[in-house]
């Protein structure tokens, strides 16, 4: 059922006056619009970044496709640029979806995916700007179901004041549990909403509810304690998982966004999960076990979402792409059908193994683009403390082998700040990118343009890092500046991610719930879209803590012994705390061996 007079204001006197309006009306090629009176329940997924960054991630295409079955309108959400919420505001209108125009408050549930810790703000402003109550414990009844799940629910606490429910782990099975629990229940005058939310919570292991948690804290500031405040909840919560991958369909026709996107492609999910276990990341340790589609599945699915969308590039998304087990007969079997279609097969996230020489020949007849490689740090004895056991070789070969077949251009990804970290990894990151341009020049005659892309390592939770504080501002500083005086060939460009942007996110990747009270102010006083360079204010960020009373050292920098208990203590991951706490004294050991190595 459309909100005709909301459309008609929106389109006739809003967006005349604001950028890219063409993200703000729907009607996309494959969106499905439905009239919500023939539907038992509405869902609107709600994307906490702008259009262009929401409209390619994968995950929302899956949720979207998996919830638009029968009985249901899924229906889509961003976050509005600053002209756009102004001119909204100043009018008095909420926001809505793009399918209806149906404002965010008048749907069943409202779900958010959490990917960047820096966009949390952009959830309270969807909360707000969509016309509900900001705080959980401010809505009926019957209001909307403010839902989230995603990287970021591995630590709910900054949001545990706005969210009602974190779903943990895979969404494809979890969702719809979810929303079917919470539409079945409506209505009903003898359910509170704590009652229903209850109900959820003690009907599966996978659902967090922060209002039934409480946490107590130490004098010097630690978490003494998390108390359950029902007796018919979990005392800890487990991942929801999909044990077969090919069991969950793929989005065969997914929207074609009107304007510029991020990723203007197909994306196709091969595997989910990684066999290999860096101890800095997150995402191989939430995302066990490691399950995998067909290659008959994805090349059917790639085909159909070719067909149906028209896109002449497709991207085979894993943690790992090239641990796929049948890697090579996929990426032949791809080439072999769309090649032909003049359609480009794009590996996002390439491991440092000896198949890496043999890809440029499978690709050989598509469109070349850049090589793109994380090594992370560049020299052994690191990768062995850090657990990512590649070899320089294999890299080095991997990319003589594409310029041999056209390829001009590698871009690699690498980390600062890693516990135990010297000038000599430094040193070591600038010597494997100007060994690859002279690698270039060996097999073309000129030097290959190579970009490093340098993070500032964050320590996550429920990675085993996750005890080990984060390196200072003086630190990143000096880093970076140590890493560009060492280049010397022109044709090698260090890149740096921002400083104040990783500071920040230290604080509200690690923190508790007392820091939501600084998110909740940042964001009255203005903070938007922080992850964008244009609206970030790091000013802003640094003197809300500071008013606040807020020790951002305290969160981020500090580190933890193990026997403390941490914010998300009471979320659990596949192998469990006990695995973390081994492989963290694991990397104590090493680096005390590093250290007696220099």
């Amino acid at each position: 059922m459309l909100n005709s007079k909301l459309k008609d204001f929106v389109t006739l006197r809003i967006l005349t006056t604001v950028s890219t309006p063409a993200q703000y009306i729907g009607g996309e090629l494959n969106s499905v619009r439905k009239d919500h009176r023939d539907c038992k329940g509405t869902l609107c997924l709600a994307f906490p970044d702008t259009y262009a960054l929401g409209m390619s991630h994968h995950g929302l295409q899956v949720l979207y496709s998996l919830m638009n079955v029968e009985g249901w309108s899924c229906e889509r959400s961003f976050t509005p640029l600053p002209d756009f919420e102004a001119a909204l505001r100043s009018h008095g209108l909420p926001l809505y979806s793009l399918e209806t125009f149906t404002p965010l408050a008048d749907f069943d549930v409202l779900g958010f995916s959490l990917q960047y810790e820096i966009c949390y703000t952009n959830v309270l402003t969807m909360i707000d700007l969509g016309g509900l109550p900001l705080k959980a414990e401010d809505r009926g009844p019957d209001d909307t179901l403010v839902i989230a799940g995603g990287p970021g629910a591995q630590n709910p606490e900054l949001l545990a004041p706005y969210v009602d429910l974190f779903v943990i782990g895979d969404g494809e099975p979890s969702l719809p549990v979810v929303c079917s629990m919470w539409k079945e229940m409506q209505g009903d005058p003898t359910l509170s909403r704590e009652d229903k939310l209850a109900r959820i919570a003690s009907a599966v292991c996978w659902a967090y509810v922060p209002r039934f948690y409480e946490l107590s804290y130490n004098d010097d500031g630690t978490i003494a304690e998390i108390t359950l405040l029902r007796d018919d909840v979990p005392a800890s919560i487990k991942p929801c998982t999909i044990t077969s991958l090919d069991e969950i369909p793929l989005p065969t026709s997914p929207i074609v966004p009107f304007v510029e996107t991020a990723h203007d492609r197909i994306a196709i999910e091969i595997m989910r999960g990684c066999p290999w276990q860096c101890r800095f990341c997150q995402s191989t340790v939430i995302k066990r076990p490691l399950r995998y589609r067909s290659v008959e599945t994805i090349v059917n699915a790639a085909m159909a979402s070719y067909k149906s969308t028209g896109y002449d590039e497709i991207s085979l998304l894993s943690l790992s792409t090239s641990d796929y087990p049948d890697f090579e007969a996929l990426i032949t079997r791809m080439s072999e059908v769309f090649t032909p279609l003049g359609v480009k097969i794009s590996l996002p996230s390439l491991r440092i193994t000896e198949t890496l020489k043999k890809i440029p020949a499978l690709l050989a007849e598509g469109r070349r683009g850049g090589l793109t490689l994380a090594p992370e740090v560049a020299r052994d004895d690191m990768r062995e403390q850090i657990r990512k056991p590649i070899n320089n070789q294999d890299l080095y070969d991997g990319a003589a082998e594409a310029f041999k077949r056209g390829w001009k251009k590698v871009k690699l990804y690498f980390m600062c700040g890693l516990p135990g970290e010297r000038p000599a990894d430094l040193d070591g990151i600038i010597e494997m990118a100007e060994t690859i341009a002279k690698i270039g020049k060996d097999v073309t005659g000129r030097f290959a343009d190579v970009t490093a892309s340098v993070s500032n390592f964050v320590p996550k939770p429920h990675t085993p890092y996750q005890w080990n504080g984060m390196q200072t501002r003086e630190y990143f500083h000096w880093a970076h500046r140590y890493l560009r005086s060492r280049v010397r060939l022109r044709s090698v460009t260090v890149k740096c991610h921002d400083i104040e942007k990783s500071l920040l996110e230290g604080i509200l990747t690690r923190g508790d719930r007392r820091v939501a009270a600084a998110l909740e102010e940042a964001w009255r006083r203005g903070a938007r879209l922080d992850a964008w360079t244009e609206y970030f204010d790091a000013k802003r960020w640094w003197s809300t803590f500071e008013d606040l009373g807020i020790d951002v050292p305290f969160y981020s920098e500090r580190t933890r012994p193990i026997e403390e208990v941490l914010p998300w203590d009471h979320i659990h991951v596949k192998k469990g705390r006990e695995y973390l706490a081994k492989e963290q004294n694991r990397s104590l050991i090493q680096l005390e061996a590093m250290a007696g190595a220099v």
